[in-house]
């Protein structure tokens, strides 16, 4: 079936801030102006706290979009000599100057641990995941847009979306009971994609099952999102590849009022402090209200630090491969033979070598260093195979050994259980964080390499209902940590793109197992007041007001540690240089029973380095009811000197029927 493409996935007054920009003189730019209203003023409505706003603007028409939900404040195009003039006013707080982010499946299910996606006659994927996985949930994608008519977002047997949906269609003929929703904060007022991103996104994260499914043939098998049973609503906020940070502010905004519980953006954009990002200003205020954020972590790997979108209220979430392989061998003249991948695999005498040169009958593509060993499946004009650098490396030791030197590539087709899977991508954004380097980051890793999702373009049931939906999102956010795996289909360590063991920055807490993490036996959980804590010892009062949306006097709020956040994994700084006077590092946390009671848990460390030692007190933890809470401390002292930088090991809370896992990272500076 056409339109399926295989991609990468994965307010009180304050003292007015200086505003730094490049621009002089009379010309308009985009703001957004964070501000808040003295107490005996507060806005009682949405069109009063617009009226509000626009007291700020020297005239009509400068307005783009009032923020009411998870923000405080409003985007307009202003001068900067006029935004000085606002920036005196009572109840300005900061502005920042638009930004732009950029754009950052038949087998996923499966390889996901999920069974094998079903037909429409309604087999189940296993006992506890039906084909309404998802169902009830009102899944929110800030995206470029869908193509409405895609089958992949056909409303069969969906049941009409929850009484709590507040949203719109902007064209409600588009629209149905799988996509409830549309809007656009773009320019052009129109809801369709006419990029691809995000129809491929919201097919990936909840479409529908779509029976024939392939590739030019290749990858066949019936398609789904991973939760075709959720409704689904588009906001775009993107017209092209290059989004502009005020519409995506705006896009969360809406989607928090309509009521949505998920919220999934897989966009990227410069790493700035949380307080200067719209996007992480945004998504702290859906996490205040419940809603789950999962974000992209970015495409700028293997560099160090260069993960995106790190803040500790979403779930970042890396990108690594599958057991599927869309095959084309390289043949030398010499017999030697290496793998590579095309999505373009046309019928041709296999038997035919052709000489090495530029002649254009086809291509062989080799990585460079950096790519290592990760190939994509692309849709190459001529016969053509991506290979990685240690083949590429290989062939070209062979050209430059003979005189004539000849080669074939061989169609192989769809190659189910290849290893080693899943290892890392090498454009997955690695750790640890700029910004706080204290929450290890990403969070997860999931697949993210040669997905084949829905697709605007031509290119060549019974239902289960959601689990936990009291659950917080920090809560849910623990239970997908904690349970990721740590090892490959095949029982060994999770490789890069190199092909060596992948260390946290790259993997974070593991590879996604949705089964497991539907009952993790204990979680981790943060209150949004934490957050405002652990903000505090980040950032100045007025900063961390910008986030919290509310007056914060951090000298009266108790300040958490990056490294005390309630956080599932652990983060923590030793003194390269260090003596008998040396304090170790005290790491706080507070464990949730959400298994079964009573229950008796023991606590187990993995180090991977001598240098550092490191003890859980108390040993063991014993609940005698559900959601009865405990707290334990993990203690970290160096045991040597020299060695690693970072050391990475595992703190472990392991009862009859649970592992409770959280990784461990050591940074020596």
């Amino acid at each position: 079936m056409d339109g399926f493409k295989l991609s990468l996935l994965a307010f009180v007054p304050f003292l007015f801030l200086a505003i730094a920009v490049e621009a002089t003189g009379d010309e308009l730019h985009t703001f957004i102006v964070h501000v808040q209203p003295q107490e005996s003023h507060v806005p009682a409505t949405a069109d009063d706290r617009k009226a509000w706003y626009e007291t700020f603007l020297p005239e009509d028409g400068r307005l783009l979009h009032a923020y009411h939900h998870v923000a405080s404040g409003f985007a307009a195009r202003l001068t900067p000599r006029e935004l000085d003039a606002v920036s005196a006013m009572p109840g300005f707080v900061s502005a920042v100057p638009d930004q732009t982010y950029t754009l950052q499946t038949t087998h996923t299910p499966q390889f996901l641990g999920l069974g094998a996606p079903a037909p429409p006659q309604g087999k189940r994927w296993s006992s506890s995941y039906g084909s309404g996985a998802g169902a009830g949930v009102i899944v929110g994608v800030i995206d470029t847009g869908v193509f409405p008519d895609h089958p992949s977002f056909s409303d069969a047997g969906m049941p009409p979306p929850p009484a709590k949906w507040k949203g719109a269609c902007m064209s409600p003929a588009l629209c149905n009971n799988k996509l409830i929703g549309a809007t656009s904060f773009v320019y052009d007022n129109n809801t369709v994609d006419e990029v691809g991103h995000g129809t491929h996104t919201a097919g990936t994260a909840a479409g529908h099952f779509v029976d024939g499914v392939s590739a030019f043939g290749l990858a066949p098998g019936t398609a789904s999102g991973m939760a075709p049973g959720a409704h689904l609503a588009m906001y775009k906020v993107c017209p092209n590849e290059s989004c502009a940070s005020s519409d995506m502010l705006a896009g969360v905004d809406a989607a928090v009022a309509d009521g949505c519980d998920v919220l999934s953006i897989s966009l990227g954009g410069p790493s700035e402090p949380f307080y200067q990002s719209p996007l992480a200003v945004g998504t702290f205020g859906a996490m205040e209200k419940g809603v789950f954020v999962s974000m992209a972590a970015g495409n700028a790997g293997p560099n160090v630090s260069s993960v995106l979108n790190d803040a500790p209220w979403m779930l970042t979430v890396a990108a690594s491969t599958m057991d599927r392989s869309i095959r084309t061998t390289v043949r030398l003249g010499n017999g030697l033979q290496f793998d590579g991948e095309s999505l373009y695999q046309p019928s041709g005498s296999p038997n035919t070598f052709y000489p090495l040169s530029a002649g254009g009958a086809g291509m062989i593509l080799p990585n460079h260093f950096l790519q290592g060993h990760t190939t994509l499946a692309e849709a190459h004009v001529l016969p053509a195979s991506h290979v990685g650098y240690a083949a590429g490396s290989a062939i070209m030791a062979y050209i430059n050994s003979t005189a004539n030197p000849v080669a074939q590539i061989l169609p192989r087709g769809t190659i189910l259980g290849t290893t080693p899977a899943p290892a890392m991508a090498f454009f997955s954004s690695r750790g640890p964080s700029v910004q706080s380097p204290g929450i290890l980051k990403p969070d997860i890793t999931g697949p993210g390499v040669n997905v084949l999702a829905a697709w605007p373009f031509r290119v060549g049931p019974p239902s289960a209902p959601s689990r936990h939906p009291h659950w917080s999102p920090a809560a849910i956010k623990s239970a997908i940590m904690t349970t990721a795996d740590i090892t490959d289909r095949s029982g060994n360590p999770i490789l890069d793109e190199q092909q060596a063991p992948a260390n946290f920055f790259a993997t974070g807490a593991g590879h996604v197992n949705p089964e497991k993490a539907a009952d993790p036996g204990l979680v981790y959980d943060i209150a949004p007041c934490d957050y405002v804590g652990y903000l505090c010892g980040l950032y100045t009062s007025q900063q961390v007001s910008v986030i919290a949306r509310r007056p914060v006097n951090c000298s009266a709020v108790t300040v958490i540690p990056e490294h005390q956040l309630n956080y599932p994994s652990i983060s923590v700084t030793l003194p390269r240089a260090w003596n008998s006077t040396t304090k170790p590092v005290l790491v706080r946390r507070t464990a949730r029973n959400v298994g079964e009671a009573p229950s008796e848990y023991y606590a187990a460390v993995d180090m991977l380095d001598e240098t550092v030692t490191v003890r859980v007190f108390p040993r063991t933890l014993q609940f005698t009811e559900v959601n009865q809470e405990k707290d334990f401390t993990v203690v970290v002292w160096p045991a040597g000197q020299g060695g690693a930088r970072v050391v990475q090991g595992a703190v472990r809370w392991v009862s009859e029927t649970h592992t409770v896992r959280s990784p461990f990272s050591v940074t020596f500076a």
